[in-house]
């Protein structure tokens, strides 16, 4: 099975990390963008008040849980009137991400189809299942296939580009007309810096109906809770009917005290708020020294990346990455999401603040 899979992509990054540790002040890694900052603390106090849960939680999630999420998406992201048989919760997007294709019974003959520069784990999940996969932001490059599963992605890892909603209505329209299931990655939608960014389930986006229609959501790097593996999919009741059918079957249970921990999550906007603010912070020093340091910053208005190149002319992502090891900073080349990021590098803003300057005093 491992042989259909692509190389995992962070291997290769290897000898430059080493290189960047080598540096006389230590790393300065940018490369993943996990959270640094303590989880807050009206989660932590959730996960302990919830920590006798001797008996084995259900895989549909409790009532409290899934009424969260109904709750937040009408609160936060104008998306009203989702029922409870529209929400499952998720043990971290990453596993759903991987594994729809299969739980859905997409297969050899089956076309998936994921964004031009992208997280690798939609190439995975098709890979496992044996479908077809193209990359591509152009629908019109499919020629006269229709793909069973389409990806969006927006606010998109790793560029940080936000899709406006008339091209978000676009391709739901496209997708009802012949039947393609359209699966919104949508992990990044509390983290905007320019604009404003819409859910695909938004009733100006899908027109009030959610058929047809999935969005994925993770609190990993909105609430600091990579570790507690807290997400969750939403929409389509039907489809998400069918999810529940198999992954019954699989066992794939949110154990019961992240459900009390998402729950507290998704109640507090406080928390959002105040770690919005960090990251602005160390975003906008970031920037500002990589815009000093002779990059061109594209898109990044939202996510937590910068997408930084020196051109088309210039260095391409691996001489990028090694000169930044030079000086302690580990960056991800953009080859790791698609031939179209081979000029830039990804540089995550997640450190902690004395990191950050840390590297703002390197680059400059």
């Amino acid at each position: 099975m491992s042989g259909r899979l692509p190389d995992f992509p962070w291997d290769k990054l290897g000898p430059y990390a080493e290189k960047a540790r080598a540096h006389p002040d230590g790393v300065v890694d940018l490369s993943i963008g996990t959270p640094v900052d303590p989880t807050p603390e009206v989660v932590q106090d959730a996960l302990r008040a919830g920590a006798d849960s001797p008996g084995y939680p259900v895989t549909i999630g409790r009532v409290e849980t899934r009424q969260a999420v109904v709750d937040w998406f009408a609160r936060c992201h104008g998306v009203p009137g989702l029922g409870l048989d529209q929400v499952l919760p998720l043990v971290g997007s990453k596993e759903m991400i991987a594994s729809l294709a299969v739980h859905l019974g997409i297969g050899p003959g089956d076309l998936v189809v994921y964004p031009e520069l992208a997280y690798p784990t939609y190439e995975v999940g098709a890979a496992l299942a044996g479908a077809d996969a193209i990359a591509t932001d152009a629908l019109t490059a499919l020629g006269p296939r229709t793909p069973r599963l389409l990806w969006l992605n927006s606010p998109s890892n790793p560029t940080g580009r936000v899709l406006p909603p008339a091209h978000l209505k676009k391709v739901v329209d496209w997708c009802r007309e012949r039947g393609v299931l359209l699966v919104s990655d949508e992990c990044y939608l509390d983290c905007v810096w320019e604009g404003e960014a819409y859910s695909v389930l938004h009733p100006e986006i899908c027109g009030a109906s959610t058929d047809g229609l999935l969005a994925v959501h993770s609190l990993s790097k909105r609430s600091n809770l990579a570790g507690y593996r807290c997400a969750f999919v939403a929409g389509d009741a039907a489809v998400i009917g069918e999810l529940l059918a198999v992954r019954k079957n699989l066992g794939l249970m949110m154990p019961g005290p992240q459900q009390a921990a998402m729950v507290a999550a998704l109640s507090d906007d406080e928390h959002v708020a105040a770690q919005h603010q960090r990251y602005a912070v160390r975003r906008e020093l970031l920037r500002a020294a990589l815009l000093a340091a002779g990059f061109t910053i594209d898109h990044s208005e939202a996510s937590l990346y910068l997408w930084a190149t020196k051109g088309p002319d210039g260095p391409d992502c691996w001489a990028l990455v090694d000169d930044l090891a030079e000086r302690g900073i580990l960056v991800a080349p953009g080859a790791f999401y698609g031939r179209a990021g081979e000029r830039h590098v990804r540089v995550a803003f997640t450190a902690t603040d004395e990191r950050i300057a840390a590297a703002v005093s390197r680059l400059s």
